[in-house]
């Protein structure tokens, strides 16, 4: 299903977060906790559909010397089937999939998708890689500040290097450049930026959602370096008025620099919603016309 290209803007009204409640088998168990007012601890069990499944709890990172949970999603036909699929990577991995009781900060990619795929679309993994808590900015930065270096090179790095190979053993992917994709939003909108620039060879579309391109001024200078590695890439940028002009100027400015002409260059997409805010339903909402985009 073609995508319709740039920045019309909705003239739909903000609607309160909500998850749609999709009917999945349930086959594993997550426990998290948060504190109330009163400091006591209330635990919440989360189940997840049954082709959602946590790869490794800990999965080492040797360009970070950490670990990680990474998280897959695997259509519903894989374990039917003998083919090939291709690969999306997503950053906050703790936000991505659908989860019961349902959350107001989640995704929820794997319902999404399947519908889509219901509808005819082409079927994708997904692997998910959680944030590292208070580490998440600095690991999603791939630029020094005046305050700490940057590890969101060796974050790419690990991606591109250690996890993708991974997954392409382990499980059946179509492993080249045009059918691996990697997708974030707000400083994981930056890291898919900084990936798809350094790693072209690997990666053939990136979703950039509601990018914090102002923490790292220095990725416009990279866009420039990069423009003849990402000539075939396709990118699809989202963003919102409500999120403040200053995100949708930084957004268009990467833009311009890449489309030069978007009569003549559909591979970049611009999405601007009047009603988009800073928030995952937004995202959650957006993300089915980029599915649509890079499945093409």
């Amino acid at each position: 299903m073609p995508v319709k290209f740039h920045s019309k803007k909705s003239n739909r009204k903000t609607i309160a977060n909500r998850i749609l409640n999709l009917d999945v088998d349930i086959t594993m168990d997550i426990t998290l906790s948060k504190q109330n007012n009163q400091s006591k601890e209330d635990k919440v069990t989360y189940t997840f559909g049954d082709h959602v499944h946590v790869v490794n709890d800990a999965f080492f990172m040797p360009q970070l010397d950490k670990y990680r949970r990474i998280w897959i999603y695997l259509p519903k036909s894989y374990k039917h089937s003998t083919k090939k699929y291709p690969v999306l990577y997503m950053h906050d991995g703790q936000n991505l999939f659908h989860a019961t009781p349902p959350r107001n900060d989640e995704w929820a990619v794997d319902s999404v998708i399947d519908g889509l795929i219901r509808d005819g679309e082409k079927e994708m993994i997904v692997v998910g890689i959680d944030h590292g808590e208070q580490d998440r900015m600095n690991e999603y930065n791939p630029y020094d500040s005046e305050q700490e270096k940057g590890k969101g090179k060796a974050y790419a790095q690990f991606i591109a290097e250690t996890l993708k190979p991974y997954i392409d053993l382990t499980y059946r992917t179509l492993t080249d450049v045009k059918n691996t994709a990697i997708a974030g939003s707000s400083m994981g909108g930056l890291i898919s930026m900084y990936a798809i620039l350094a790693y072209p060879g690997i990666f053939g579309a990136a979703g950039i959602f509601s990018p914090s391109f102002w923490v790292a001024p220095d990725i416009f200078e990279d866009v420039k370096d990069h423009l003849t590695a990402l000539k075939n890439r396709k990118i699809f940028f989202v963003a919102g008025d409500k999120e403040g002009s200053k995100m949708i100027d930084n957004v268009r400015k990467v833009y311009d620099l890449l489309s030069h002409d978007a009569t003549t260059n559909p591979n970049i997409v611009f999405v601007e919603k009047e009603d988009g805010k800073h928030t995952e339903w937004f995202w959650h909402r957006e993300f089915a016309s980029f599915y649509q985009f890079i499945a093409q």
